[in-house]
């Protein structure tokens, strides 16, 4: 390219100075100035044209070599975009996994399979289904027959004038076995709809018996349905429905399906433990990121009574244990057991509660309390003027959880005070009493229940509970309870054939001292097998009676036993 150049500049440069080069010639040559000239001028011309031309290409060659700058300039880019995407490339390939082998492919549809078989739930139509539920086999044991099942009455503990406490009791039983489901869905991100059953067999027809086929039939434990509207750091929450009282302690917030009720075997739970399962309705909302609760209901009303019953009275709630009337009327009718007593009462139990919980120096805590307002209602007939009688009820309660040595040590604490309260305990005391006049007076009485759990391993948990219910004396003249007048002179006396002792108090006040352990020997796959071995000691006093001197109270050792089998 070099040599061009230099050639074409000596070509063009002797192109021009030609010219001065024959203007300069000697003297001698002027004879041939005019032919000279003429040629001179001819091949000036023709000098000038071709160095127009050689002008020209050099023009072009400029062009051409600019254009080749150019051109090696977007190669030169190209190039280095080229390059740049190589190293892209080298470094994604770098990054890569290594090729699946068939082994590892095989791996992982093993794992996604087994990841699916070990869901606890089953989709229908996009709503998870949980199964669940126990078979237990249950082997029970009483000092004195009290004729029950795995459900204890602790508040008709027979005296020794009652032939049966004369006997043991012991049978076996597989009707606190319970099956249960909850379906659940989500309409949309930020609302949870669901249904709840739990069901068991401690129902008990007027066919069923132990004779041969201990046939028991199913019956409702809950049976509910619940909205969920989530927050993010607060939540909105109903319940309609079968359910565990408000008044029930949680374990967590006011959820459902926390209650903490007694890890016992005894169906009937632990003395001094407030609580009921009933239909009602509930609104409850959560605020502070879940950690302080408030909640509402209003659920189905029943009312027991004790004491004599003046004839007046016409319509009320029966109580036929401690020496309670067995007469009266509210005997059930449409869908309703003949045989047994209802209420009249028309006016829901109305409930309001509070809960707070938290982690506090590494210590899970919660706290609750609560507030219970209910009407008493009786018919009165005194000799043509009839009308209706209401009195007021009321309690206030609450207890608290606490996490003393987190996993391996818990304590809870529960308690209620009140009038009118006696069916929200477990020793199923009566809530109301009568007057001559037929007006109702609510018993004064609390209940209080503590407790303790050791997670000694994994598999072995500890517990320990101690419980109280007690009633104060309602007495009206001859008629209400605690009366000093009850003729309990043959309490302790086993009456001779044909003939009785009279043993006609009110029950004052039930204690329960209970202990035992849960053992989870199996855990897998299959769910988890335990055995379970509970003791209590019971001890019912009844009111102080003139004719005695005293308090006249009976103790009871149980004992019981249950396999039980969750198989979901």
């Amino acid at each position: 390219m070099k040599m061009s150049h230099a050639l074409l500049a000596a070509v063009a440069v002797g192109a021009i100075t030609a010219p001065v080069a024959v203007q300069a010639a000697p003297a001698k040559h002027r004879a041939h100035r005019h032919v000279a000239a003429r040629v001179t001028h001819k091949e000036d011309g023709q000098l000038r044209q071709e160095v127009s031309d050689l002008r020209a290409e050099v023009a072009s060659l400029h062009q051409e070599i600019d254009s080749q700058r150019q051109t090696a300039a977007t190669t030169q880019a190209q190039v280095a975009q080229t390059t740049a995407q190589v190293g892209a490339l080298q470094t994604q390939v770098a990054a890569a996994p290594a090729p699946v082998t068939q082994e590892e492919v095989k791996t992982d549809i093993a794992s996604a399979v087994e990841t699916e078989r070990k869901k606890p739930y089953f989709e229908f139509k996009g709503i998870h289904i949980t199964p669940g539920g126990f078979l237990e086999a249950a082997g029970i044991y009483r000092q004195h027959n009290m004729s029950s099942d795995v459900n204890t009455n602790f508040g008709a503990i027979p005296f020794p004038n009652a032939s049966s406490a004369h006997t043991s009791e012991g049978r076996f039983s597989s009707r606190q076995s319970r099956v249960s489901f909850l379906a659940e869905g989500k309409p949309n991100a930020r609302t949870k709809v669901a249904m709840y059953g739990e069901f068991d067999f401690l129902g008990a027809a007027q066919t069923a018996n132990s004779n041969e086929s201990n046939s028991y039939n199913l019956r409702i434990r809950n049976l509910y349905g619940t909205i969920d509207w989530d927050r993010g750091n607060s939540g909105l929450h109903f319940l309609g429905g079968q359910s565990w009282s408000l008044m029930t302690m949680n374990a967590d917030g006011i959820v459902p399906r926390t209650e903490a009720s007694p890890v016992v075997i005894d169906a009937q739970y632990v003395v001094g433990f407030n609580w009921a399962r009933q239909p009602g309705y509930r609104l409850a909302a959560d605020f502070d990121n879940h950690h302080f609760w408030v909640a509402v209901s209003a659920e189905n009303p029943q009312t027991t009574f004790a004491g004599a019953v003046p004839s007046i009275v016409t319509s009320y709630s029966n109580f036929s244990g401690g020496g309670g009337s067995t007469t009266g009327a509210g005997a059930g009718a449409s869908l309703f057991n003949a045989a047994v007593k209802y209420s009249a009462g028309g006016t829901p139990d109305f409930i309001g509660k509070v809960a707070y919980q938290n982690v506090i120096a590494g210590h899970g805590v919660h706290l609750e309390a609560f507030a219970l307002d209910r009407t008493n209602t009786a018919h009165i007939d005194n000799a043509g003027n009839s009308y209706n009688t209401n009195k007021a009820g009321y309690g206030f309660g609450g207890g608290m959880m606490v996490q003393v040595v987190p996993k391996v040590l818990d304590v809870q604490f529960s308690g209620m005070a009140g009038k009118g309260i006696g069916r929200y305990g477990t020793a199923g005391l009566p809530d109301v009493t009568f007057d001559g006049n037929g007006n109702i007076h609510p018993i004064k009485e609390f209940m209080m229940l503590g407790g303790i759990m050791i997670h000694a391993t994994k598999a072995l948990d500890i517990y320990g509970y101690a419980g109280e219910e007690q009633q104060n004396s309602a007495r009206y003249g001859t008629y209400g309870t605690g009366l000093v007048t009850a003729n309990d002179t043959g309490c302790f006396t086993e009456p001779l054939p044909g003939a009785s002792s009279p043993c006609t108090g009110n029950t004052r006040r039930v204690r329960e001292l209970t202990g035992g352990f849960w053992d989870r020997f199996y855990q897998g796959y299959f769910g988890h097998a335990q055995v379970g071995i509970q003791y209590a000691y019971v001890q019912r006093q009844l009111f102080y009676a003139s004719d005695v001197g005293g308090e006249p109270q009976v103790g009871e050792g149980i004992g019981m036993l249950s396999f039980r089998y969750y198989p979901f």
